[in-house]
């Protein structure tokens, strides 16, 4: 059996018998007017974060969400967008899929405005997407990506970038982990498929993000998530795994490389009303202005009246760029 078999019977279990710790997510559940997350729906949140965000879901964007879970984060985006079709759901899992159909009928009873025709659900894969090129304004996937070994996790995000529209964004919640993992862990397919230990560090994961051409990385979230000691798993370290929330977003790529964003922010403190760096970046006195990592090292080197803060691995916008 292969690592994608073994994944896709461990979640195949998981929609016939809901797995409340499978994928726990600290993360609190949406509190919005009128929107109802059904139980079912929160048991079966197999996701390590949140990949819904009202600042990405403007203008009735068309989001697509790969790796369905219960169909709490279709409902959660289809609520910003309310339309027939808004939300495409993809899954390889037919058990999962008709689980989800099931769970959107709770939904529209908690939830007046909700309709099940407002996300559409598609068997596929991630690896091969059934999208049309360029038709996605959001793309999302929750504990997915982890799962995948290296070359099939460029694949998928190759197909996340084909399918967005320019300018378009993928939004993604995964664990990472910093430390070095062993052989027994890497290729244990039941750890891997818990979304555990197939986790790569942060700078590894957004190489593979610019690399397949997204032109801006925004660092969202860092926070601990589980850790694998040696009573339990078979190493002999403590490893502790965290989760990020990312966006990439699909910007044609700078000339000077990527602009990453890790939560840095930049505060002149000169004796003028205002530094500029004849760059597109203006610092006005003593107040903070994000940057990504590249402004940062610029700004740096140009003027030591510039404080610049260590990355918070949290960023929400604005700045620089």
């Amino acid at each position: 059996m292969s690592y994608l078999e073994a994944t896709n019977d461990l979640y195949k279990q998981a929609a016939l018998t809901p797995d409340v710790g499978l994928c726990c997510t600290t993360n609190p559940v949406w509190q919005l007017p009128g929107l109802s997350i059904p139980t079912i729906m929160q048991e079966m949140n197999y996701g390590c974060g949140s990949t819904v965000s009202a600042s990405d879901l403007v203008n009735e964007p068309k989001v697509l969400y790969v790796g369905v879970g219960g169909g709490m984060e279709l409902l959660q985006f289809a609520y910003f967008s309310r339309q027939v079709g808004g939300v495409t759901g993809v899954d390889v899992v037919d058990e999962m899929l008709e689980a989800c159909r099931k769970n959107f009928k709770v939904a529209e009873k908690e939830n007046p405005w909700f309709k099940s025709d407002f996300v559409e659900l598609v068997k596929g894969d991630a690896l091969n997407l059934p999208i049309e090129s360029e038709s996605i304004d959001v793309a999302a996937q929750n504990c997915l990506f982890n799962i995948f070994k290296t070359e099939d996790l460029k694949k998928a995000i190759g197909e996340m970038y084909r399918v967005l529209k320019p300018h378009g964004r993928l939004v993604m919640s995964d664990p990472v982990c910093e430390q070095h993992m062993n052989e027994a862990l890497r290729n244990d397919d039941r750890l891997r498929a818990q979304c555990l230990s197939g986790s790569i560090p942060i700078r590894d994961y957004v190489k593979m993000l610019t690399d397949a051409g997204f032109g801006t990385i925004e660092i969202r979230a860092r926070k601990s998530y589980r850790v694998l000691s040696p009573n339990h798993y078979p190493t002999d370290e403590l490893i502790h795994i965290e989760s990020i929330e990312i966006a990439a977003i699909k910007d044609p790529m700078p000339e000077d490389g990527p602009c990453v964003f890790t939560g840095k922010t930049a505060i002149y403190f000169g004796g003028e009303p205002y530094l500029d760096d004849k760059k597109g970046h203006v610092l006005l006195q003593n107040q903070p202005l994000a940057v990504c990592d590249k402004t940062a090292a610029a700004l740096a080197q140009l003027s030591d009246e510039i404080h610049i803060s260590e990355s918070t691995w949290h960023y929400d916008g604005g700045g620089c760029c």
